[in-house]
């Protein structure tokens, strides 16, 4: 794949990133912000020490919640954009679109939902401010083994395709992915600090709101992605302009 190639995937992945997170805030917004405001409700009403605000919540909630999932949805668009140009080909015989859509997929479990299970999203009012470090560090730890594992498990079914067939080298290497993940599970320490008498349902519906963003995310930058790439890379023939392939008048003689 030459450089124009890539650069222009580059730019089409950072354009769908922007079209996902603008999708992905509209679901921020509308789910993830109540409950969000819950929190610091519950947060305000069980301390009498209230620091300074030095940003408003209005403020949080609007300008400050578009910057970051715009910026965090083009980011990611470039990064994934990346990775495509080094798996398109590498994966199997798919086409542009339905690599794109397998990349989103295989992205959202090790990226997000298999640290997500161990470490779940809490709302702002959850968690000692002393074990924010500890926490950060088991998270992107956890993260980081699920994207070598993941890409460890499509390098052994590469290997093993030629001897099993697609479908049992796939479902060995799922089940291998599966399986060290679970032994990760149990080794990394949990980490639970939710108070005892802090909302179920209010923890349920924000960790139900962050995964519906991430979801919405993904799912979105997979299918604009893919739409992008595919007119790149198998571009439609130009039309024939009228006229062009009449057949030519006979000579006059």
């Amino acid at each position: 794949m030459n450089s124009a190639t890539v650069r222009g995937l580059l730019v089409r992945g950072m354009l769908a990133g922007l079209g996902a997170g603008l999708l992905a805030l509209v679901v921020a917004y509308f789910l993830g912000e109540p409950r969000v405001d819950a929190a610091i409700a519950y947060e305000d009403a069980h301390t009498t020490e209230h620091g300074m605000e030095i940003v408003s919540r209005s403020l949080q909630s609007t300008a400050g919640l578009a910057t970051g999932v715009l910026v965090y949805g083009v980011s990611l668009g470039g990064i994934a954009a990346l990775a495509y140009c080094f798996a398109l080909g590498r994966v199997g015989r798919f086409s542009p679109r339905a690599t794109a859509l397998l990349l989103s997929g295989v992205a959202l479990v090790a990226v997000y939902l298999v640290p997500f299970l161990k470490y779940p999203a809490n709302p702002p009012s959850i968690g000692d401010p002393e074990t924010i470090g500890k926490r950060t560090t088991l998270y992107f730890l956890m993260m980081a083994l699920s994207v070598l594992l993941a890409i460890a498990a499509v390098i052994v079914g590469k290997r093993l395709a030629p001897r099993l067939g697609n479908w049992n080298a796939t479902v060995v290497s799922v089940v291998g992915f599966g399986v060290l993940v679970a032994l990760a599970y149990v080794f990394l320490p949990a980490v639970n600090e939710v108070p005892e008498d802090f909302s179920a349902t209010l923890l349920w519906q924000f960790r139900v709101a962050a995964l519906a963003i991430q979801l919405t995310l993904w799912a979105s930058f997979g299918l604009l992605f893919g739409h992008l790439a595919e007119r790149q890379l198998n571009p439609k023939p130009a039309a024939v302009t009228a006229g062009t392939d009449a057949p030519a008048a006979a000579p006059v003689h």
